[in-house]
């Protein structure tokens, strides 16, 4: 076939090309409608247990107008979690206060990763088997301290903040030699069972509460509140500006869900507990569990309370390259989380 004969159809195809690239450039982005959230172990996830039995985030998009998809997806520590954001596999993050600001301080300028709201305010405990333990200076080489992260999970932060109280900020990391990465899960039946190389566990309820009741040796030699200076929201959700910016109506209805589940976990205790029975599948005792919520050092609010303090340290021992001028730098700015710190 000669040269002049193809021409046209060469003309052509590329005037379609050109056409469907100007289409493609002028079309409206992809409709709101898709939300894909993180979620962890635990009770300090309850909230989001609420939002997905209840269906309040769909309850909520319906009003403004929107038909949202909800997806739940299961993941565990802080770097699983941030590498989902990152990668698109995921639109909202779950995980503790340093992953959070880690990701601030990273992404600052490009992806704009910033706090939504807090997941509530729950004590952790550092609990050790070990009858010879009962301070952070009784722990040697011999015991080891699971932890969902080492060196970046939210428990990981706390206790390096605890050891540069206890020996100074230049020995922040002192006990990352005895810590290791483990599921709360797995940690909690090590602990019970005892007889396994790990002595510890840093984690979050219920299974610290398990680990209390069913091991006679099991007791707390850390409280996270002790160290963070009072009630702390240590773990949190977090998202990308652009999803935030593409998505107003499903992000909004989103936070909307977040504070009708905080206001029914805290009006319903018991419905609340048989709420996260259901939704986690746990086999946690109910009345154990009933005393978790119950429990006056647990707070069910979304606005985040004491979160700078780690966010100073984490700057001075050099983890943050940016010092954050108060909570709000890392945090998007929400009518529910007004009152936050």
């Amino acid at each position: 076939m000669s040269l002049i004969s193809t021409t046209p159809k060469r003309l052509l195809a590329a005037s379609l090309a050109l056409m469907c690239g100007a289409l493609m450039a002028t079309a409206p982005a992809r409709a709101e409608g898709r939300i894909r959230i993180s979620e962890q172990h635990g009770v300090t996830y309850l909230l989001l247990n609420i939002a997905q039995e209840q269906k309040l985030i769909e309850k909520y998009g319906k009003r403004d107008g929107v038909d949202v998809k909800v997806e739940w997806i299961k993941l565990s520590g802080g770097p699983a979690v941030n590498d989902a954001l990152l990668s698109g596999s995921i639109d909202i993050a779950s995980a503790g206060l340093g992953p959070l600001l880690t990701m601030w301080d990273r992404t600052a300028g490009k992806q704009n990763v910033k706090g939504v709201a807090s997941l509530g305010n729950f004590p952790y405990y550092l609990v050790s088997n070990n009858p010879k333990v009962n301070t952070l200076a009784d722990l040697s080489d011999k015991d080891r301290i699971a932890l969902p992260a080492v060196g970046v999970s939210v428990q990981s932060r706390i206790l390096q903040m605890a050891a540069a109280k206890q020996w100074g900020e230049k020995q922040f990391n002192r006990l990352d030699r005895l810590t290791q990465t483990l599921p709360h899960p797995d940690a909690a039946a090590a602990v019970i069972a005892g007889g396994t190389e790990i002595s510890g566990h840093f984690g979050n309820s219920p299974y610290q509460e398990k680990e209390l009741a069913q091991n006679p040796n099991a007791h707390v030699i850390l409280n996270s509140y002790d160290v963070q200076g009072g009630p702390s929201s240590s773990t949190l959700l977090y998202a990308t500006e652009k999803f935030r910016k593409d998505n107003p109506k499903t992000y909004r209805a989103f936070t909307a869900a977040l504070v009708e589940a905080a206001q029914f976990a805290s009006a319903n205790p018991e419905a609340a507990a048989d709420t996260y029975l259901r939704v986690s599948k746990s086999g946690v005792d109910r009345n154990l569990l009933l005393k978790i919520i119950k429990n006056p050092q647990v707070q069910f609010k979304i606005a985040p309370q004491n979160t700078y303090g780690m966010a100073q340290f984490l700057h001075r021992i050099g983890v943050l390259k940016n010092l954050p001028a108060n909570w709000n730098a890392y945090f998007f700015e929400d009518p529910a989380i007004t009152h936050g710190g």
